[in-house]
């Protein structure tokens, strides 16, 4: 069974209940409680100690999930005062990923303690739906004016960029999917939500903004896009096995206490309330000085953890029956270690998903092979043979179709690219000279310039090209680059047709591995059926590069 566990969110209502769950049942050598505040933490860690004493090994530790590790202990509020931070946090969301996947201090966490299981109790999508996308909008708007943007609303354009759920939350996955593969975590469970409590769109609460709530609604898409990611996840290779929780109802409770509270704005007091004729003008906020304080707001409230505390009015409102109802953490936490066990709890919301999709169908496998048979005889017709457009990527969809494309072209199959007429074994320098000295003829020497992918000839000192070049990307307003060695090697990797010998060493190794799983998948029967054979009897290019895409570039599917 596993022994090392991550529980994130750790000394949250739901957090703790599961970091209990897990000691009691699952037999831990260590526990790693992490929250975002340091107190927390530590207040958790010691609760867990005096109830499980020391055969556990329960360790704190904290900071912000989604900012690189130096700015983890830092607020929201000084990360975004600060321009400098602004920046780094900029290019940590939409910057190139390996330049910042090792900064990050989820993937640092995870670096660390090397879990076996990570269960995330993080209210992910409440957090990102706070920073509220659309306050930051109408600040942007309020500085566009009919002459453009006015350069004193930078700032608030930062911000705005800086709170938009979806590109957080795609590197947030991404660096979890990164760090655990490589890591080798072996279960991750969420514990998500719903956004709503399970309500609909007539839902009456919001975290004290009016309704319909924009960020509420904003809450249940990053809830549910952080689903849909996860999904992927669960079908990616290498993965950890991958579940979430979905409770759709208000969680709760911690506790009831009597405490001074404050209400949205901060106010801690109660005041005398001044007479206003209604006539004039109303001043939304006048300064608490000016009236008398009668004393301080203390009531009876209870404590739901994350979602605040409620007075007994409040609690009895949102958990009526036909109202958002109630769960309790405890429950949440016992179908988290039913998950963990491997046990079906029924409420695995990535299951259900993978229950309820429409997956390939025997149906579909007939039509194929008649659509195949009509392309073919379309393309004898066709003034331009039918290889690529360009419109699917990644660019290497298309290089090596048409790299593909010359080498039946020339061959006509595959053993026949690896043999010639005697028997004899091809070279790469051979394959490549043929290849080169066939170009002139070939149509492909006009269609991929023309469709922006470049011909990189034998001796590699020279390269076909159209009016457009598609690799490398070009960002914002920049047209040209500096051509030299390596960044020729890189682009030719990626996205141009290689025709130099270095490539068809590639080549000649790729087909001699198809043609061998070919004959074994004859000898051997359906056993030898999978993504590592080449399945067609003839050349067909598409079915070449998805073999390459399967077996060399781990683009393959598992569900």
């Amino acid at each position: 069974m596993h022994k090392d566990y991550l529980i994130l969110g750790g000394a949250g209502l739901v957090g703790l209940q599961v970091c209990r769950l897990i000691a009691r049942q699952l037999d831990p050598r260590r526990v790693v409680v992490a929250s975002l505040h340091r107190v927390e933490a530590e207040q958790a860690v010691q609760k867990l100690q005096r109830e499980f004493g020391d055969e556990i090994a329960f360790l704190p530790v904290w900071g912000n999930l989604f900012v690189p590790r130096k700015y983890a202990n830092t607020s929201r509020t000084d990360l975004l005062g600060d321009a400098a931070i602004r920046n780094d946090l900029m290019a940590a969301v939409y910057g190139e990923f390996e330049d910042h996947y090792s900064d990050n201090h989820l993937v640092q966490m995870v670096r660390t303690h090397r879990p076996q299981v990570v269960v995330d109790c993080v209210n992910t999508a409440t957090g990102l739906s706070y920073q509220n996308v659309f306050d930051g909008a109408h600040k942007v708007l309020d500085w566009m004016g009919p002459n453009g943007f006015d350069p004193k609303g930078s700032e608030d354009m930062e911000h705005f960029l800086l709170s938009q759920s979806v590109p957080q939350l795609i590197r947030h996955v991404r660096f979890l999917h990164r760090a655990t593969t490589e890591y080798r975590t072996r279960v991750y469970v969420k514990v998500g939500t719903t956004g709503t409590g399970g309500m609909g769109l007539n839902i009456p609460y919001t975290h004290s903004e009016d309704k319909p709530s924009k960020v509420l609604l904003a809450k249940t898409e990053a809830a549910f896009g952080h689903t849909g990611l996860l999904f992927l996840l669960a079908r990616t290779p290498n993965a950890p096995i991958v579940k979430e929780v979905k409770p759709a109802a208000m969680i709760g409770y911690k506790a009831v206490k009597t405490v001074q509270l404050r209400d949205k704005h901060g106010n801690d007091q109660v005041f005398t309330p001044r007479v206003q004729q209604v006539e004039g003008t109303m001043n939304l906020k006048e300064a608490p000085a000016e009236y008398d304080c009668t004393g301080d707001l203390i009531t009876s409230v209870v404590d739901t953890g994350e979602n605040g505390v409620f007075t007994r009015g409040e609690f009895a409102a949102i958990t009526a029956l036909g109202q958002m109802e109630y769960i309790t953490p405890e429950e949440i936490a016992r179908t988290v270690v039913l998950e963990i066990r491997g046990a079906n709890s029924g409420q695995d919301i990535i299951s259900a998903l993978d229950s309820a999709v429409l997956n390939p169908s025997y149906k579909a496998g007939l039509v194929r092979s008649v659509a195949m048979s009509d392309l073919r005889q379309a393309e004898e017709r066709a003034p331009l043979p039918s290889v690529a457009l360009g419109r699917l990527g990644p660019p290497e969809l298309s290089k090596l179709l048409f790299e593909a494309q010359l080498l039946k072209e020339v061959f006509g199959g595959l053993r026949e690219v690896l043999f010639d007429t005697k028997g004899n074994t091809r070279h790469a320098d051979q394959v490549a000279s043929l290849l080169n000295k066939h170009l002139a003829q070939s149509t492909v020497r006009t269609v991929a310039p023309s469709i922006g992918i470049p011909i990189l000839i034998e001796d590699g000192k020279s390269f076909l090209r159209g009016p457009r070049i598609n690799v490398p990307e070009l960002s914002g307003h920049q047209t040209t680059v500096d051509l030299t060695d390596n960044d020729v090697d890189r682009w030719a990797n990626k996205g141009w047709i290689d025709l130099r010998p270095q490539n068809m060493s590639v080549w000649l190794r790729r087909l001699g591995t198809m043609v061998e799983a070919r004959m074994e998948l004859r000898d051997m029967g359906s056993a030898a059926a999978t993504t590592q054979s080449y399945l067609p009897t003839e050349f067909e290019i598409g079915e070449v590069v998805a073999w390459i895409f399967n077996n060399e570039m781990g683009g393959y599917r598992i569900k």
